[in-house]
C-alpha cells in the first residue's frame, strides 16, 4: 500500500511539488542553513503553511470540479470575524457552529449560482468576495472586538489554537484534514465522481453522474475549509481586524495549482497543494529572513505559478499518451 501510494505519489500530479520542495531545501540549506535549519524556523513555516493549506485543499476540490472559488479569503475572514464576535452572546461552542454554518451558507449559495443558474464560477466568487468582505465592514463597523479572557481559556479554543507534541495544533488539523479529504477522493465513489466531474463532464453525466451535485459539494467543502483555517487562527492568536484574510485567495490558488491542480479540472492533489503551500510559504518566510523586498516574493509566486502550469499540462498530455 505504501509502495503504491509513493508511485502515485512521484508518477501523479504531485511531482512537479515533490521536486520543488526538494529543490528549494536544497537552495536554502546552501544559502542559510542556520537560519533556515532551526527548530522554531520549520516550526512557525508549517504553521502559517497548514493556515494556507487548509485553503489551498478546498480550492483543489474545486478546481479538479473545473471550476474556482476566489472568495476563500473572504471567508476566511468572515468566520473568523463571526466567531469572535458571537462569542459574548452565544459562547465558544456555539460560535464555532454558527460561524462553520455561516461558512456552509456562502459556499451553498455560490454553488447553487453555479450549477442552477448556470453562471460562470469565476465571476460568481469574484462577487462573493466583495459582498462577503463588505459584509465584515457594515456588521463590525470596521472594528472587531477580541476574545474574552474567559473565551481564550476554554477547551475548544486551546484544542484548535494550542500546542501538541511539540507543534501548533493547526499542523494536526490540517494533516487530519488532509488523510480524510485524500481517502474521500482516492478510496470512494464521490472521489471518482469529482474526477470524472471535473475531467469528462459530458461522459459522467451519461453514466448517471450527479454532477451539478458534486460541483455543489465541492463549493461547500471549500468554504468550510476556509472558515475552519480562519477559527483555527484567532484560536490562536485571538487578535483579529476587518481586513482579515485579504489576498489569501490569491496564495491559495497559486499553492493549488504549484501542487500540481490543473485548471481545466479532472486532475489534481491534495497532498501536491499541501506541499505547494510549504513552498509559497517557505519562500516567503526565506526571503523575509534575508531581508529581500517584498517584490521578490511577489515575482516569484508569478513566475513559479507560470512554470507550475506548463509543467502541469505537459505532465498531463503525457500521462494521456500512456493510457
Amino acid at each position: 500500500m505504501t509502495n503504491l501510494y509513493l508511485r502515485r505519489l512521484l508518477t501523479g500530479q504531485s511531482l512537479g511539488s515533490v521536486i520543488g520542495v526538494c529543490a528549494m531545501l536544497l537552495l536554502f540549506t546552501f544559502i542559510d542553513f542556520k537560519g533556515w535549519w532551526n527548530i522554531q524556523s520549520l516550526v512557525n513555516v508549517l504553521q502559517f503553511s497548514a493556515i494556507l493549506g487548509l485553503l489551498a485543499m478546498g480550492l483543489a476540490l474545486v478546481i479538479i470540479a473545473r471550476e474556482i472559488d476566489l472568495s476563500v479569503g473572504s471567508v476566511y475572514g468572515l468566520t473568523g470575524v463571526s466567531f469572535v464576535t458571537l462569542e459574548p452572546l452565544l459562547g465558544v461552542p456555539l460560535s464555532f457552529v454558527a460561524a462553520m454554518s455561516l461558512a456552509a451558507l456562502v459556499g451553498l449559495l455560490q454553488g447553487l449560482a453555479v450549477v442552477r443558474l448556470k453562471l460562470p464560477s469565476m465571476i460568481v466568487t469574484l462577487g462573493g468576495l466583495f459582498t462577503v468582505r463588505g459584509i465584515i465592514y457594515v456588521w463590525t463597523g470596521g472594528t472587531v472586538s477580541t476574545f474574552s479572557a474567559e473565551a481564550r481559556t476554554h477547551w475548544l479554543t486551546h484544542l484548535f489554537g494550542g500546542q501538541l507534541l511539540g507543534m501548533p495544533a493547526v499542523v494536526w488539523w490540517t494533516l487530519l484534514v488532509a488523510l480524510l479529504l485524500s481517502a474521500l477522493l482516492l478510496l470512494t465513489r464521490f472521489g471518482n465522481h469529482l474526477l470524472a466531474t471535473g475531467g469528462e463532464p459530458d461522459s459522467a453525466e451519461s453514466r448517471g453522474v450527479r454532477t451539478d451535485h458534486v460541483k455543489l459539494a465541492t463549493f461547500v467543502l471549500c468554504s468550510m475549509l476556509a472558515g475552519l483555517s480562519g477559527i483555527i487562527t484567532l484560536c490562536d492568536n485571538p487578535q483579529t481586524h476587518v481586513t482579515l484574510g485579504e489576498l489569501m485567495e490569491l496564495e491559495a490558488i497559486a499553492a493549488a495549482v504549484i501542487g500540481g491542480c490543473l485548471l481545466t479540472g479532472g486532475r489534481g492533489s491534495l497532498v501536491g497543494a499541501l506541499l505547494g503551500t510549504f513552498i509559497v510559504v517557505s519562500v516567503r518566510y526565506e526571503l523575509i529572513a534575508l531581508g529581500a523586498p517584498s517584490s521578490w516574493y511577489m515575482t516569484f509566486v508569478g513566475a513559479v505559478l507560470i512554470a507550475a502550469v506548463v509543467f502541469n499540462q505537459y505532465l498531463a498530455n503525457k500521462i494521456n499518451r500512456s493510457l
